[in-house]
């Protein structure tokens, strides 16, 4: 017997990466890769300011390798808005690009101290601060005192004063593409905090209503494509007012989280439990008929029974609805009606004795077009 998801897991590192670079749909993706090509042109336009300045550049053909750079820069701007995604290999080949450029430009002027200065790298610092981790992240990380040694050398005769300078430049660009890293990954806790405390349930860490509405439009959705049923159970405490009232909203509590762990138990890994309140559970799942459906209704209300023994003796009150997806059905206002006709038949339960399982009604299916 398997275990449903409860609370929607946390994004690990690895996934936060990826969601900020790819990101979950075709929109996010496109964000990212306009960011990455405006440094990409902002860098390239800022560069070719110098090709305007004379006694910046070296004399001879250093002119034709800078502007070849700089209209490189324009070029893969254009590859990566075209490309639409960014994957963190390729995001990781263009920081390399963008450290090595800086090393074409720095050996091209006459004096990089002054005309092409290590901040330069400030556009691959925050680049591979905000879309690296890992591996490619330390990467970059190595390189740029590398970068800043071979580009820094034209302009100090004294190793040892090339030597502080780099020293001091490599350490703040890499502290700083560090604090940015640091920065990211805090708002990546906290956006997955959120998203964690706006599905769940806080006291049980079951789905919420909202979490709930998103399973139930990908089972309905499913069983479009399966051909199955979509089974809606509304279990309910049955007297859990005097339960409270007699030990208190803290037995109350103890005993609502110790059934939703044996629902959690009972409840197969595709259906979805959600608390939508008070003492109220509801589960949705695929199932093949009537038969199917009590089943699992039963199971459900017995795991309700089995808590309560460690606990203060409870039971459940279940009402169960059937529904064939149609396609022309809205999704979410189907399940709502679903929900609705289930919690009707929890009430006939209550009315005929509670602690059983009650069928609602089937719904006459719609006739088909020139049908009677």
């Amino acid at each position: 017997m398997g275990h449903t998801a409860r609370v929607p897991a946390a994004p690990t590192t690895t996934d936060s990466r990826r969601w900020l670079v790819r990101g979950p749909g075709r929109a996010d993706g496109r964000t990212a890769a306009r960011l990455i090509a405006a440094l990409l042109l902002v860098g390239a336009g800022l560069g070719s300011l110098n090709l305007l300045v004379d006694g910046v550049l070296r004399p001879g053909g250093t002119r034709w390798v800078y502007a070849g750079t700089m209209a490189l820069l324009v070029v893969l701007a254009v590859v990566v808005r075209v490309r639409d995604r960014l994957g963190p290999r390729f995001v990781a080949s263009l920081v390399l690009v963008g450290d090595l450029v800086y090393v074409v430009v720095a050996l091209s002027i006459t004096d990089p101290m002054r005309y092409a200065p290590p901040l330069m790298l400030l556009f691959c610092a925050f680049s591979a601060a905000w879309f690296l981790d890992g591996w490619l992240l330390r990467v970059h990380l190595g390189v740029v005192p590398l970068a800043c040694w071979v580009a820094l050398q034209a302009s100090f005769d004294d190793p040892g004063a090339l030597a502080v300078q780099v020293v001091v430049q490599s350490v703040i660009l890499d502290v700083t593409t560090l604090g940015v890293v640091w920065l990211r990954r805090q708002v990546q806790r906290l956006l997955a905090d959120t998203e964690r405390l706006s599905s769940t349930d806080p006291l049980t860490g079951l789905a919420n209503r909202r979490s709930l509405v998103a399973g139930g439009d990908r089972l309905w959705r499913q069983a479009q494509r399966d051909g199955a049923s979509v089974a809606a159970f509304v279990l309910d405490l049955d007297r859990f007012k005097e339960l409270n009232d007699e030990h208190g909203h803290a037995a109350g509590d103890a005993v609502l989280q110790a059934v939703a762990t044996a629902l959690t138990g009972a409840v197969r890994p595709a259906d979805v439990l959600a608390r939508t309140g008070g003492e109220e559970m509801v589960v949705l799942g695929l199932v093949h008929g009537a038969a199917d459906a009590r089943q699992l209704g039963e199971r459900l209300r017995a795991a309700v029974q089995r808590a309560g023994h460690r606990l203060h003796p409870v039971t459940a009150s279940v009402g169960v609805a059937l529904a064939g997806p149609h396609p022309d059905d809205d999704p979410q206002d189907a399940v709502r009606k679903l929900i609705d006709r289930a919690d009707l038949a929890m009430y006939t339960a209550k009315q005929a004795g509670r602690d059983r399982v009650e069928l609602a009604d089937p719904v006459v299916p719609r006739p088909r077009v020139g049908g009677s």
